[in-house]
């Protein structure tokens, strides 16, 4: 199973920061016509007042539909995916649709902003993710995830702990120290220091994918599906790198849709 490394999130992030000339305020401390970004930075556009603004003048957000995410991912819709898994995986004891409906309630503009038929192919695009990275939930943790190497040792606000591993965890798959550490305090869990949290439990496991979600992904569903796996894994998959793991997403999302009835829409590739 592939596992997306995010570094290039953080890299676009701090990048933007040097060329706009913009403050580096970790902890926020912006001057009051500024907004601090998800990633601690001084500035003044989208990126930092839009999606994950911490504070300033922050961009005001589209106001939530009245879709009820649980009613759209039923016990069958939920079960659906997770039975697919062999009775031997670890994830079957581990996932479930109470621990999920448990961590959407830290996220209530998942599934519920624009119309009826935008929140259902948010949730078949989550899902149609979610089951790749997890193989139908089978999977806790990254498939020979401790033998590789996801410290960026350059990123001082979030610095690893050189005896803890950074690999994917989740059902989107956490991956790296620049995600781990600001997850982990949004959240409320040590991600630097006890980053296999993310691997036991399984609420903490689900707001981890959320997070990731409203933070990155969510923020683009309108461009359509394909950008959502360019957000995800863009780098190893997108471009002709991996047609084949885009085309399982792209399959898993359709499936979804249709379960849902939702059309999936345009630009489903990247």
């Amino acid at each position: 199973m592939a596992v997306s490394p995010r570094k290039l999130l953080s890299v676009l992030a701090i990048v933007g920061c040097v060329l706009f000339g913009y403050v580096d305020a970790q902890n926020c401390g912006c001057a009051s016509d500024q907004c601090c970004s998800r990633w601690g930075f001084c500035g003044t556009t989208n990126e930092y007042c839009g999606t994950g603004c911490r504070e300033g003048p922050c961009q005001s957000a589209p106001p939530t539909n009245d879709v009820s995410v649980p009613e759209i991912v039923t016990a069958a819709f939920f079960n659906g995916i997770i039975d697919q898994a062999a009775a031997s995986c670890a994830g079957k004891s581990f996932y479930s649709r109470d621990r999920f409906l448990e961590a959407l309630k830290s996220y209530e503009r998942f599934g519920r902003v624009g119309s009826v038929d935008d929140s259902k192919r948010e949730i078949a695009a989550f899902f149609a993710h979610v089951t790749h990275e997890t193989g139908h939930f089978c999977y806790i943790e990254e498939i020979d995830g401790p033998s590789k190497d996801y410290c960026d040792e350059g990123n001082t606000q979030y610095p690893c702990n050189p005896s803890k591993g950074y690999y994917g965890r989740g059902p989107i798959q956490l991956s790296w120290n620049f995600n781990y550490g600001p997850a982990g305090e949004s959240i409320g869990f040590d991600g630097l220091n006890s980053p296999e949290t993310v691997a036991t439990d399984p609420v903490i496991s689900f707001k981890t994918a959320l997070w990731f979600w409203m933070n990155n992904v969510h923020p683009v569903l309108g461009q359509g599906f394909g950008v959502t796996i360019r957000a995800i894994n863009g780098r190893l998959e997108c471009d002709g790198a991996a047609p084949d793991r885009v085309r399982s997403r792209v399959e898993y999302y359709q499936e979804y849709c249709s379960q849902l009835g939702v059309a999936p829409g345009d630009n489903l590739t990247c």
